[in-house]
């Protein structure tokens, strides 16, 4: 288990033939800590790969590091973002602050950040999965798949796909507001990304499919409908909202109760997801068009949807 309210998360072993890989790290708690090394060989691990660098992925990764000697391999994505992290809060106060909260507001969302450990101790040393052409030669493959964060990466080993946050049963992992890391101007639009990844999800159907949290998925097409279903169903209750600040109007979705600054971070990230479907179903409908799973979803769209 862990503290977060994802509940338990997963790492997962593979036996390459000379040494064992490790698919994410698990996160930074002494419970974790204790668990890895009667589950994992530490001696024999060779490499840790990370799907993503939210901090129950990668939180013992620098530990682990330091305990086996094991390559860590990061997307370009996360080493961009542990590299410029100072002037990453900067760029991120910046965007709260043009969508209405105020400077007491934001410095209260970052001590929270901290307080929450959302920033444990940064890998020192690590590789870049996109700049690794030995990956092949250890028969672990890889597919870029950003929208629930900028840096989401599948792995594909054999017949099985390690999906992080991407694939997941029954829950609907809210895409943070961030920083676009690749120009540090303006903000990271992960409606749009995530409309363009489907097709790159799509492509995992038919592998056995290893998610970040609960025991197992039911299979790549129920996870996206159902996080598409859960998308639609909670933009269509905001679309009276659009007028509302959007400080204002995280309040009113806690309905007034004291929650912690994070939950109204992870709140309004999730709220300017649904602004973005909002201005441009389209861009979604178009992408379940060519995966084959707009159908399945048309009333939906047709219904809820029509007069936007």
């Amino acid at each position: 288990m862990t503290p977060y309210m994802v509940g338990a998360v997963h790492y997962y072993s593979a036996d390459i033939g000379d040494g064992l890989v490790l698919f994410d790290a698990g996160p930074p708690t002494a419970e974790a800590r204790e668990l890895l090394p009667h589950q994992i060989d530490l001696t024999q691990l060779r490499a840790i790969f990370i799907t993503h660098c939210h901090v129950d992925h990668y939180g013992l990764a620098d530990w682990l590091q330091h305990s086996s000697g094991a390559e860590l391999y990061l997307s370009r994505q996360d080493a961009v973002k542990f590299q410029r992290h100072e002037e990453r809060m900067t760029r991120l106060a910046e965007i709260l602050s043009s969508y209405g909260f105020s400077g007491a507001a934001i410095e209260q969302m970052q001590r929270s950040f901290q307080n929450n450990g959302l920033f444990p101790t940064p890998p020192q040393q690590y590789r870049i999965v996109e700049e690794s052409p030995e990956l092949a030669d250890l028969g672990i493959g890889w597919v870029a798949c950003p929208g629930h964060s900028q840096s989401d990466l599948v792995y594909l080993v054999g017949n099985g796909a390690v999906t992080g946050d991407l694939l997941l049963q029954d829950i609907f992992q809210a895409p943070l507001l961030d920083v676009d890391y690749d120009t540090f101007q303006g903000r990271f639009r992960n409606y749009d990304t995530y409309c363009s990844s489907l097709e790159q999800l799509a492509r995992l159907r038919g592998r056995s499919i290893h998610p970040g949290h609960r025991e197992s998925v039911a299979g790549v097409d129920q996870s996206i409908c159902f996080y598409v279903i859960t998308l639609i169903k909670r933009a269509v209750k905001l679309r009276q909202m659009r007028s509302i600040p959007l400080p204002e109007l995280t309040e009113q979705l806690f309905g007034g109760r004291s929650v912690d600054p994070l939950l109204h971070y992870l709140k309004a990230s999730e709220v300017v997801f649904m602004w973005d479907f909002l201005d441009n179903p389209q861009l979604l409908q178009d992408a379940l068009q060519r995966i084959g799973l707009y159908d399945r979803l048309a009333e939906l769209f047709e219904e809820p949807l029509k007069e936007l």
